[in-house]
This record gives structure tokens, sequence and C-alpha cells, in this order.
């Protein structure tokens, strides 16, 4: 045991109040002269011991101040705390009642949101499971066990290894795979009508490259791309208004004129020479491929590895939602070594201090009515 505010212990002075007032309140002796001893002759008086009257009831006052001190200087225990209930969560989809079996006793939960016990209701639910489980990892108490059932292949996972701060017993339940994710489309482009024949051979080259087999169909008279194509502007001259427009509304635009100063690096080529700028506008971007779009004069459109690098930075690759849960076992991130937990006994402080006063008033009364009769 150890104390939190030692200095709490000088409250201990106070004991010499309890003392002065059994000392002020001995009962007091009065002498009676006799007349057959009054022609003695006076002897040395004895000393006089200190006598307190109602011990006991001075040493219940003395440990309430005692503990009353004792509150102030805040004592605490230190030491290992019990062991936590050990947890069990069940995937949403999973059979619990085959998982348990015959083992009632436990701390088995649905890995959902709120993590509500496993005899309700298996909840539906679209949430991530690896968002969830470090969600809670984060609640339960340190060095409490956790042991995981999750569907095999693996849903809803985010891109990034799932990483706790404890060991996880992980156990994959193999699960049928009834549909796979679709792959993502390659972005179409659309171009002016007056697009040059170098500009659009080299774009219609780029999108058989992106595997989208539908040639380059150009854009007649005023004609806008639709939503989620990239509208494609080979001209040395500003947009017109119906294009900034629908690129300010959240359209895409590829340019070939130099990019503004504040626009980003998009891509780069092998020796490290930008190649692609992006600028938002309004809710669209803007991206800027400056340079002529003649693949006969210009050796960068020429690079084989272009139109996949392209391709990666108009439109990123989705993180992986499905994967097999053996691979994505949690790993055990190490944490600073935690304190021992500290743990002060305040509440029986306190209820000793009330018996004790409790019993102190009681012996007072008592006393007082002794002394009155």
């Amino acid at each position: 045991m150890s104390l939190l505010f030692p200095l709490g212990l000088a409250a201990l002075a106070a004991w010499l109040l309890p003392l002065l007032i059994h000392l002020a309140r001995r009962h007091p002796y009065t002498p009676l002269d006799f007349a057959a001893l009054r022609w003695l002759r006076a002897q040395i008086r004895p000393r006089q011991r200190i006598r307190f009257d109602d011990w006991p009831l001075l040493l219940v006052r003395l440990l309430l101040l005692a503990a009353l001190a004792l509150l102030l200087a805040r004592p605490a225990l230190t030491g290992p705390a019990p062991a936590p209930t050990a947890w069990t969560v069940v995937a949403p989809g999973l059979d619990a009642t085959a998982l348990r079996g015959t083992a009632e006793a436990g701390n088995w939960h649905w890995l959902a949101p709120g993590f509500p016990a496993i005899d309700q209701a298996p909840p539906a639910t679209s949430a991530s499971l690896p968002s969830l489980l470090r969600e809670l990892d984060a609640q339960l108490p340190v060095g409490t066990a956790l042991t995981v059932h999750v569907p095999d292949p693996l849903p809803g996972l985010d891109g990034a290894r799932l990483q706790l701060s404890r060991e996880v017993q992980w156990r994959p339940q193999p699960m049928p795979v009834t549909a796979q994710p679709r792959a993502a489309t390659s972005p179409r482009l659309r171009v002016h009508s007056d697009a040059s024949a170098a500009a659009q051979h080299w774009l219609n080259a780029l999108q058989r490259a992106w595997g989208v087999q539908a040639p380059l169909a150009p854009l007649v008279a005023d004609a806008l791309p639709e939503r989620g194509e990239i509208g494609v502007w080979s001209r040395n001259d500003a947009l017109p208004a119906n294009w900034q427009a629908w690129l300010r509304d959240g359209g895409s635009v590829l340019i070939a004129t130099k990019p503004a100063t504040e626009a980003q690096v998009l891509l780069r080529s092998a020796e490290g020479v930008p190649l692609l700028w992006q600028q938002r506008v309004g809710l669209g971007r803007l991206l800027s491929l400056p340079g002529d779009w003649d693949a006969a004069s210009n050796t960068a459109l020429r690079d084989p590895q272009l139109p996949r690098s392209l391709l990666l930075a108009l439109q990123p690759p989705p993180s992986p939602r499905v994967g097999d849960a053996q691979d994505q076992a949690p790993r055990q991130i190490a944490l600073p070594a935690a304190a021992s937990p500290v743990r002060e006994p305040t509440a029986w402080l306190l209820l000793a201090i009330v018996l004790l006063f409790a019993l102190e008033r009681w012996m007072a009364s008592s006393a007082r009515r002794r002394a009155i009769a």
C-alpha cells in the first residue's frame, strides 16, 4: 500500500485535541479535613500520575481522527487486478449455436455495432468487420482474452492489415463464395468534335489499351460528356462556358494546356519528369497533360507503361473488399508496459468513519448520562 498524498497524515496532530479534553475533564477530588487528623505532621504528598477518564471513548475518538487523516492521505492499493472475463465474438451470418456448442458459460457477443449478446437475434449489419474489431479492442480492458469467429473468405476489408493491442484467437469459418466483386470499369473518354486526327488516334489507342473496345466517339456541336466520363479538350484555348459549368458541377476534364501554379503533380515519368497535373475546380477536377498529343512527335506518348500509369492516376484501384480470412489474422502491436492498477479504498474508509462517528456519539452520550446520574 502507498499514499498518494502523504501530507494528509499531518492531520494526526489533531490527536492532541481529545487528549487535552480528557485531561481537562477529569473528575475533581475535593479534600476534606478530619478533626482527628489535623494535628498529624504533614507528609510529602506523592506525585500524581496522568490518568484518563473514559479511556474507551478516548480510544474511539483517536481512531476516528486517524481514519480521517488516512482518508486525506489517500491510501492506494497496488498490485495485479483480477483477470477480466474473456470475450468471444461471432460475425453475423455464422451459426453461433453450433460454434458455442454446449459451453453455456462465457462472454459471447455478436461482432456487430454495440456488440449485443449472443442470445439476441443475429443483427443485420453492413458494418466493416475490421473496423468493429478495432473498436472492440479499444473498449475491452487490458489483458482481456479475445476469440473471434469470422467467415472465410472475409468480407469488408479496408486495405489495411488489422493490428490490435492484444493477442487474438482467430477462428475462420469456411463459407461458400456466392459472388465475386465486380472489377472496376475503365473510364471512357469523350473528345470535342474538332480535335485533330493525331489526337483522336492517340486517344483511341489509349482507350483500347484500357480495355475499352468501343471506338472514341467525338462530341457533336455543344454536347457535353455524360456523368462518369472524362471530357477531353485537346485545343490550346480556354474551355467554353458550358464545359466550365459542367466541370464545376463535378465533371472531369483533360486538357493539353499548361497547368495552373496551384495544380498538383499527379503522374511522373520514369525519369521523374511531371506528366500529369490535377487541379480542383468547384466539385470537379481539371487534369492537364501539356504538349502535342501526336505520338509521332511526342516520345512520352509512346511509352508502353503510360496507358497503365494514366489509368491508375485517373482511377485508382479500389481496396480489396474480400480476402482469405486466414491471411487477415490480426497482428499484435507492441504497447508500452501498463503501470500496475491503483485502487483507492475510499468507500471502505468512509464507511469506517461513519461507524466510528456513530459509536463515538453513542459512547459520549452514555458517559454524560452516567455523570448526571
